[in-house]
């Protein structure tokens, strides 16, 4: 008969192969998230380039050279409606337009928009960010975060999942901004 502590460092044996397997298995998942992260990031920065370079130039392109630093789209048509510190969001009711949000949350509803549009799902604010071109530091997610729950909170967006937003009914009855 064997004896009880052969038993138990079997077991014991067995259980240790089974975590260093999975480690092994987590550790090759979370290099292929990675590759694949990378991989979204660049088709994000190629569509924003292309939505740059395709945009309307409201006359003279060499306005838009001379300014400094990296543009994209969202960056153009959010210098022409000036963010008001601190502003207020205003709960969602028919007819209002998105204009009387500031930049940022006007950012958050037309990417939840885009993805409504393309009959894709919810994101996270870790997903916002990345497809901000912000870095996904907990401090920028947390911020995105705040505002998504605001939108939330006002009727503009729903969060059927935990920490997954999408539009809300309304807004996305409107087919993006009305």
């Amino acid at each position: 008969m064997p004896s009880v502590v052969g038993l138990l460092e079997e077991h014991e044996l067995a259980a240790r192969r089974r975590v260093d397997g999975l480690r092994e298995e987590a550790d090759r998942i979370q290099a292929e998230q990675a590759a694949a992260e990378q991989e979204w990031q660049e088709w994000a920065i190629a569509r924003r380039r292309v939505g740059t370079v395709l945009a309307p130039d409201d006359g003279n392109i060499a306005d838009q050279k001379a300014a400094p630093g990296p543009q994209n789209t969202d960056t153009l048509s959010g210098a022409r409606q000036a963010a008001k510190p601190k502003s207020q969001v205003p709960v969602w009711r028919e007819g209002l337009d998105w204009s009387v949000l500031s930049v940022d949350y006007q950012r958050i509803l037309a990417a939840l928009a885009d993805r409504h549009r393309l009959h894709q799902g919810p994101l996270s604010c870790q997903e916002l960010a990345v497809m901000f071109g912000l870095d996904a530091a907990p401090a920028k997610v947390e911020a995105l975060r705040s505002k998504a729950k605001r939108l939330v909170a006002r009727g503009w967006l729903a969060e059927r999942q935990p920490g997954r937003f999408t539009l809300a009914q309304g807004p996305a009855g409107q087919g993006g901004a009305s």
